[in-house]
Order: C-alpha cells, then structure tokens, then sequence
C-alpha cells in the first residue's frame, strides 16, 4: 500500500502561516470571487473558499454575472475591482460560460490582482520566473505536495499527463525550475503507458474517471493525482485508479482530499501576499 499524500496537513500549515502574517496586517484583506450563475461546482468551490478563507481571517466579496451580461460590462466590473483599493486580490470562476465575457475580464484584470494566475502576463511569469506575479493556484498545489512531503526532484524524471494552461504546462515549468527532467503527454503521445512508467514522478491533469489505471505504474513512484471528475455512478474520483495505483506506486495524492484543498489554500495565501505588496 502507497503512503497517502494528504492535502490536509499541507493545507493547514498554509492557513496557519497565513493567520500570523494577517495579524500583523494593519487593515482587512479581501478577496474578490466572480462567477457567472449558479453552477453547482462553482457554489461548492465557493463554499469551500468561504469557509478557508474564515479560518484565514480573509473576507470574501462575492461578484455574480448574469448570464446576459456584456463584455463591456464585465470588463466596468473588474476595471472597479482592480481600481478599488480595499480588495487585494481577484478570482474567476471559469468556464464562464461566455467565451467573448471570459477573454475580456482576462485581459482587463489587474496582473497584481490576478491571484489564480490566468492574465497573458501572470502565465509569462511562469516561464520566466519573474517574481511578484502569481502562477496557477492548482499547478502551485502540486508542488507544494511534493515539497510537504520531502519528495525529491532534482535530477528525476517526471511526466505530466495533461497540456493545459492552467495546470499541465505550468506545473511542467515548475517542475524544469525544480531541475527535473520533465517529459509533457498529452492525447497524441505515442506508446503513453511506458513513458509513464519510465517516470520517478507522474501527475496527472486530463479530466477523466480513472482513465491511468495500475498498469501505467510501477513501484517507487510518486503520484499527484489532480483530477476532479464522477464516476458512473456519480462518485467523486481522479484520473487515476487509486485502488489499482495505490497497490503499485510509493505515494500517491487521494481524490477527494488531495490537491483540492491545498489549492484553496494557494489561492488566500496569494491574497495575502497581494494585500502586502
């Protein structure tokens, strides 16, 4: 049996740390959340934000667009945000369902106020490694699992199943800073199982109900499974088959209770960060 890389004690000791800078903070930080609707998954992701966020002694300002709403009018919203000197941080809930709305508060959100890393300039920062830019609370996740953990980089090699801008290619960025040797697949990549298995460390980010199952995987490997998807018979799972991986690999993440709640945490300790630059 794998050892089990839990979120919870690396999300803990982010919101702790996050208490002691905030009271030495002479004002309030907030943190401002748009969402378009009603979304099922966007109210629980809220959900879990709000109640991190007390522990934090972070506010939460909630923003909802309706469905109808103009780009030009999105963008009036997040020009007020990024103008408003009482709200440090800013997050998007996306999809949003309206892809002209989406690209336009992309472009207009403030890069210092853009705490979930989706601005063209906070995405350079990534590949860059320019400082005082925030990366992709999710990709960040992954790393700091593996940092809590004392897993080693330098010198591994490391896959990661999945090219998204959100998480695939910047947490394979992360990884190259952290000198592995960093191998990116994707739906085109041939002979995928031994390239997997050749890895000291895998993550995954493809968005399908255990689609790697135990025969991706040998013994020594770590795992950071960061898929969030329902199986089905509606069960909450990841993109691994934990019950075949968990029999083969050294350390794998659990899907729920793994990369989800340390990302919530990224997201209010780069609200903080924002509210002290």
């Amino acid at each position: 049996m794998a050892q089990h890389l839990k979120g919870a004690s690396v999300s803990a000791e982010i919101i702790e740390n996050i208490r002691r800078e905030q009271s030495k903070y002479p004002g309030q930080v907030r943190l401002a959340v748009v969402r378009m609707g009603e979304k099922e998954e966007d109210l629980s992701y809220e959900k879990s934000i709000v109640k991190k966020a007390k522990e934090a002694g972070i506010i939460i300002q909630v923003h909802v667009l309706p469905e109808e709403i103009t780009p030009k009018d999105a963008s009036r919203l997040i020009e007020g945000l990024n103008a408003d000197p009482q709200i440090h941080g800013v997050l998007v809930f996306r999809p949003l369902g309206n892809p002209l709305v989406e690209k336009q508060i992309v472009n207009t959100l403030a890069p210092h106020k853009d705490v979930d890393g989706i601005t063209p300039l906070s995405m350079a920062g990534v590949y860059s490694d320019e400082e005082g830019l925030f990366p992709p609370c999710t990709a960040e996740a992954c790393m700091r699992i593996l940092s809590h953990y004392l897993v080693t980089l330098s010198g591994k090699k490391a896959v990661v199943l999945g090219r998204s801008q959100v998480i695939g290619k910047p947490v394979a960025m992360m990884l190259l800073k952290e000198n592995a040797t960093v191998t990116l697949c994707h739906s085109r990549t041939q002979n995928l199982m031994e390239t997997v298995r050749e890895a000291d460390i895998v993550v995954t980010a493809i968005g399908k109900p255990r689609a790697v199952t135990g025969q991706f995987f040998r013994a020594g490997q770590v795992v950071i499974d960061v898929g969030i998807n329902f199986d089905e018979n509606g069960k909450l799972c990841g993109d691994v088959d934990f019950e075949e991986a968990d029999k083969v690999v050294a350390a794998i993440t659990p899907v729920p209770g793994g990369v989800g709640v340390v990302t919530t945490a990224l997201l209010l300790e780069h609200t903080m960060k924002a509210a002290k630059r």
